[in-house]
């Protein structure tokens, strides 16, 4: 690290933080906010530190497939009557233009990891979106009343909507 400054590392003194030292991701990037007086070699352990804790935290919060797979079933057993059978449901980081996807020929789902700091509400329905493919390839009628079942499936529509809009992202519609 020259000059106590990273790539991907901004880090902000204050004169007015006195003992504290906190890091947070904004725009791609990790903030680290630190006191004015610190020495550059205090500035590089505490990024080092900070990095990890930030790191070890987000990975807490990071929901695995297995966990994705168990509340794909629980889905599919509360608003499909569990007819919905993924063969693996995953999360997956290439994906750029929808927000999930199901193959209905392999039984197999996957979601975009940008859907992994969302409300848990709004990866459900996604999921379920995902789920009724199983039972309805296409997006008829049969389908979309599988889907609309779901409480709060008009409120997720319109905050995936939001996101993609303030992010600019050319999605396709869910």
């Amino acid at each position: 690290m020259a000059g106590g400054v990273r790539e991907d590392v901004e880090v902000r003194r204050s004169r007015r933080r006195t003992r504290t030292v906190s890091a947070y991701r904004k725009d791609g990037k990790v903030i680290v906010l630190i006191p004015a007086r610190f020495s550059r070699a205090e500035e590089d352990e505490w990024v080092t530190t900070m990095l990890g804790r930030l790191e070890r935290s987000e990975a807490r919060r990071r929901r695995t497939d297995d966990q994705l797979m168990r509340r794909a079933q629980q889905l599919s057993e509360e608003w499909l009557h569990g007819r919905a059978e993924p063969v693996s449901v995953r999360w997956v980081d290439n994906m750029t233009t929808r927000w999930g996807s199901c193959t209905t020929v392999d039984r197999t789902i996957r979601l975009s990891d940008r859907l992994q700091q969302m409300p848990s509400w709004v990866v459900d329905y996604v999921l379920l979106h995902e789920l009724a493919h199983l039972l309805e390839p296409g997006h008829n009628q049969r389908f979309w009343r599988w889907v609309d079942q779901f409480p709060r499936a008009e409120r997720a529509k319109g905050y995936l909507e939001g996101v993609a809009q303030a992010a600019n992202l050319q999605l396709d519609e869910l």
